[in-house]
């Protein structure tokens, strides 16, 4: 995907977003650190030239969520999560760039839920890339992208990575 590619997928989803949930009542995102947040606020800013109304945006950090931390020798350094609006009772939109086995997606929810009880929590995904461990769908993809388990995906964003934006699939 290049930067119009990602755009165009950015945009798709935010319609998507606006018109299963009948609008942007109760509607909050949630962008997983580090490439879902820059995500969720475009997603938002989206949403608001549909609407009007900018849903809320926060993030979440689920270094400490993670089922791998006895792997890791020096435990990672959580970065922390930024959430100033309420859970309980919002739709959560949550947002990552790649979708790979469901891992990340599972800590970030539980993580969520130790903040308070969304009404629903929906996902949003750049990438799907397939290859679930964990029974997790995503309910609006940008591009799906079938790959073999020796390949990854690669996605660089101007806000985090100072390039331009593109997702590339890296060979074996």
């Amino acid at each position: 995907m290049d930067t119009e590619a990602i755009r165009r997928a950015l945009t798709r989803i935010a319609h998507e977003i606006v018109e299963k949930n009948k609008g942007v009542a109760d509607l909050v995102l949630v962008g997983i650190r580090t490439r879902g947040v820059p995500l969720a606020e475009r997603i938002a800013g989206n949403i608001a030239a549909i609407e009007g109304i900018k849903p809320p945006v926060g993030f979440v950090d689920i270094t400490m969520y993670r089922d791998d931390l006895i792997f890791f020798q020096e435990r990672p350094l959580p970065a922390g999560s930024q959430i100033n609006f309420p859970l309980t009772g919002s739709r959560v939109i949550l947002v990552d760039d790649v979708l790979y086995t469901g891992r990340t997606i599972r800590a970030a929810m539980d993580a969520l839920m130790d903040i308070g009880r969304p009404k629903s929590i929906q996902l949003a995904v750049l990438v799907d890339r397939g290859h679930r461990e964990l029974p997790i769908r995503a309910d609006y993809v940008g591009k799906n992208a079938p790959t073999s388990s020796l390949e990854s995906i690669s996605v660089i964003l101007e806000e985090v990575d100072n390039g331009p934006d593109m997702a590339l699939i890296m060979g074996e």
